[in-house]
């Protein structure tokens, strides 16, 4: 493989806007250095590795325990006989609600049965028909074919990162575990160069250090803990949107979180992960009823509780509303105890856990935030604004999923994407500036003095501030959301920083650089953009429900909204002219807002 540039300087430094740490203790160097451990991330080290490129996978818990372990559903792909990917890309773009960018779908449903079967090469086994071999494909939510293919049932995720997680141990890729990164380094001309982060365990690799690397993957996931309620794990709190914003890279289509329409209520006090009730189960009959057995879903969409997610998510609220409920039900009772063994181990379990058997009693659900469809804006290859540095899955903003993601295309989308990437990536070297679609200068350093800034970073959030912050997102950004509910978040957000910066003009001091403070800092920065983006948003389109604004709006919103950060720690929100995306080396100066 050639080298795609040449060996980081050894100047590279982190971002004005860095978080507050130690500086690296530790050093080692990679050609690519892939941050996450899904399936985006993995199918990326392999890929990679395969061409000769010496790859390390940095990940903030074990190799298997990121979001692609939960995906109970399946993986989408025109995989039927009778299916096509021309049926696959109307589904998306409609689920999308007219803010898909259609290339990229294209690319998504064209190339994604390839990479499907090049996943079982890899060694993923999918649920087969025991007489022909077959892969067995059901249905899920906006989909009018049956194209989702499953694994152990309701184990697809499980089994997906078994088999990537084999076979990165196979290749003998070098892994850097239970590590949270912090920021990206830049050399001189503002390439990405590597990245900071901090390892919590003991050993050769162990508190602050630093890989320095040719290139840069984000395969971060999601950031559902924003939210009290979320079927996300705990580690998925943003790192990858927030290390990409203070790199100076652009974020686009944030305000659109999937909500995941049913999801176990474990009652008004549950906060964290909560387990999923996979969109699956409604693929194989289960029916969306009220406490009087009315399926409320009938009438409201030609496929019923099978309707996009963002529409089955409003009805569920909207019926909340109208009985004065916590929660509606679903009701799988006529599946029977043998269909519920075999096709749903999982989720059966999951019910019986906590005290509630699918198969003699309906089971209680709500929606909880799930998806962020938005993330660190991506060209066709996953190169990001900041050369060097691409994203792929979840933190990734490909203009694959619109305003809403149609079920079961993320981890396709991980998939496809990651091929295209490390394909990008082993090409070997182009001609200089041509290495990311914005290539440029490092964001300029804030004026001396600045407070909240400066070359040691802002001040950090202790991390009791993740709690408030959850709590303002729940209340104010949440499934239902208004200008007023909006713009109190934001004042709420405001006021959470303005007593940290306060208390660091006021006293020198900052809460201590730790996994729990970096963590809730994250989350902070990645809530106020959320927030302005919503705010911004004068519509009701796909996952974003403004009730003050209920209807959508083509003729001014049909754009995307791109955010980035300023070395002063404002936020710069522009829209797009249309629903695709701009080549970014010809986008104007965008407005400045010194608040969300």
């Amino acid at each position: 493989m050639s080298r795609p540039t040449g060996r980081p300087a050894t100047g590279a430094t982190a971002p004005a806007t860095a978080l507050r740490a130690p500086a690296p203790g530790w050093a080692t160097e990679a050609d690519v250095v892939v941050v996450g451990s899904g399936v985006a991330g993995l199918t990326v080290a392999l890929r990679c590795a395969a061409a000769g490129a010496k790859v390390t996978v940095v990940t903030k818990a074990r190799l298997d325990d990121g979001s692609t372990r939960w995906a109970q559903g399946g993986i989408a792909a025109a995989l039927g006989e009778g299916d096509t990917p021309g049926q696959h890309l109307d589904d998306t773009l409609v689920a999308g609600a007219g803010l898909c960018d259609e290339r990229a779908v294209r690319t998504l449903v064209t190339e994604g049965p390839g990479a499907v079967r090049r996943l079982i090469a890899t060694g993923a086994r999918f649920d087969a028909d025991e007489d022909t071999g077959e892969i067995l494909l059901t249905r899920e939510g906006g989909h009018h074919r049956s194209r989702i293919a499953h694994a152990g049932g309701d184990a697809t995720g499980a089994e997906i990162s078994r088999a990537l997680v084999a076979a990165v141990r196979a290749a003998g890729i070098d892994t850097v575990e239970n590590a949270l990164v912090l920021d990206l380094l830049k050399d001189g001309s503002g390439r990405a160069a590597g990245v900071t982060l901090h390892v919590m365990g003991e050993g050769r690799r162990d508190g602050v250090g630093a890989v320095r690397a040719d290139a840069v993957v984000l395969a971060t996931g999601g950031m559902g803990q924003i939210f009290s309620a979320t079927t996300n794990p705990a580690v998925s709190t943003g790192d990858g949107v927030a290390l990409a914003l203070r790199a100076g890279a652009e974020i686009s289509d944030l305000e659109f979180v999937q909500f995941h329409p049913t999801v176990l209520w474990l009652g008004p006090e549950a906060q964290g992960q909560q387990p999923l009730v996979s969109e699956a189960v409604r693929g194989e009959g289960a029916h969306l009823v009220d406490a009087d057995g009315v399926r409320f879903m009938r009438g409201r969409h030609e496929l019923a509780e099978l309707a996009p997610r963002d529409i089955v998510a409003k009805a569920i609220m909207g019926r909340m509303r109208e009985r004065g409920a916590e929660h509606m039900y679903l009701d799988a009772r006529h599946f029977g105890a043998p269909m519920w063994e075999r096709r749903f181990p999982t989720i059966l379990a999951a019910c019986r856990a906590h005290g509630i058997d699918p198969v003699t009693e309906p089971i209680p659900v709500a929606p909880a935030a799930h998806y962020a469809s938005g993330g660190v804006r991506t060209d066709l290859r996953g190169r990001t604004t900041v050369p060097g540095l691409y994203a792929c899955g979840e933190v990734a903003c490909t203009g694959v999923h619109g305003a809403n993601r149609l079920a079961s295309n993320s981890l396709l989308e991980g998939l496809v994407f990651a091929e295209r990437i490390a394909e990008d990536i082993t090409a070997g070297p182009r001609p200089a500036g041509a290495a990311s679609p914005a290539a440029g200068p490092a964001p300029a350093r804030p004026a001396a003095g600045r407070p909240g800034a400066g070359p040691a970073g802002p001040p950090l959030l202790a991390s009791e501030a993740r709690y408030q912050i959850q709590h303002i997102m729940t209340h104010g950004a949440g499934v239902l959301r208004s200008a007023e509910s909006l713009a109190r978040a934001a004042d709420r957000l405001d006021q959470v920083q303005d007593e940290a910066v306060a208390e660091l003009r006021r006293d020198g001091k900052t809460a201590e650089p730790g996994v729990g403070t970096w963590e809730a800092t994250n989350l902070h920065l990645v809530a106020r953009v959320l927030v302005a983006a919503a705010l911004r948003r004068e519509e009701t389109r796909g996952c974003h429900w403004r009730e003050d604004r209920p209807e959508r709006d083509d003729a001014a919103w049909r754009r995307h909204l791109l955010v980035t950060l300023r070395p002063d720690g404002a936020l710069d929100v522009r829209s797009t002219d249309s629903e695709a995306f701009p080549p970014p080396t010809t986008t104007p100066r965008p407005e400045t807002e010194s608040r969300p």
